[in-house]
């Protein structure tokens, strides 16, 4: 009888919820982070297409979860333009996906990103000033990672956390930006058909793996200083890198 309510095999599963535990914790302490580290771990078990879905609708819960808490700190002078990139180019990044082979993509990408989060680990010194067009620009290239490899918080949280605005301000900007961009990305998954009957089960199995982590690593969050929660900021990106570079391999 259970098992009709379960997605995938008992251990399959358990692996999955480990899994999303850990996203959680990094979601809660960070404020992102949470779809690229769920994707890039169960897709070593699971097609994409299978994961993707109940991830989108677990970050908007997610999101609710942190919204309140943090809506006053957001940076809507950041967010405008990052909803604007984002809606103008995750079509784009999804018909990349459709056209340029996936592996390659994704570990571009996540050199990129490794390469930046060494960089600023490091204490290099961004030479780009904080302006309108940084910030469309960072949307724009956001939303094609999010269409193309569904990292596009880790390209944001790269110019956030160089930016003149605080840390929180930055988490709280991330936060409200992936419940808006992570809405706007089901109703393309909709659209492709890949909201199935199956994507409740994954969803009620997750769900509660994914809250525990949150209250976890916000306790986290809570306990730093902000030099001290820009650092591990920057090593969550380099971890999150370092497995999209194992994924594209291993796929």
């Amino acid at each position: 009888m259970l098992a009709e309510w379960m997605p995938a095999t008992a251990p399959q599963l358990a692996y999955g919820m480990v899994v999303v535990l850990i996203a959680g914790i990094v979601r809660g302490f960070a404020g992102f982070g949470f779809s690229a580290l769920t994707v890039a771990g169960m897709s070593l078990f699971f097609s994409p297409a299978q994961v993707v879905p109940a991830v989108f609708v677990l970050e908007v819960l997610a999101s609710l979860t942190l919204l309140r808490s943090v809506w006053t700190e957001i940076h809507w002078g950041w967010l405008r333009p990052l909803l604007i990139g984002n809606a103008l180019a995750i079509p784009l990044g999804v018909w990349m996906l459709a056209v340029v082979p996936e592996g390659p993509l994704r570990a571009i990408v996540s050199i990129v990103i490794l390469i930046a989060a060494v960089l600023l680990l490091s204490g290099f010194k961004a030479p780009w000033s904080d302006t309108p067009a940084l910030r469309l620009g960072t949307g724009f290239v956001s939303g094609i990672f999010n269409g193309l490899a569904a990292i596009g918080g880790m390209a944001v949280a790269v110019m956030l956390f160089t930016a003149t605005i605080s840390g929180a301000a930055a988490r709280a900007t991330l936060i409200a930006l992936f419940f808006a961009t992570d809405l706007y990305s089901l109703a393309w998954a909709g659209g492709y058909g890949l909201l199935d009957g199956n994507l409740l089960r994954w969803v009620g199995w997750l769900l509660v793996p994914m809250l525990i982590g949150i209250a976890i690593g916000r306790q986290h969050f809570l306990r730093v200083d902000e030099a001290g929660f820009r650092r591990g900021v920057l090593r969550v990106l380099a971890v999150m890198a370092g497995l999209g570079l194992v994924r594209a391999g291993w796929r």
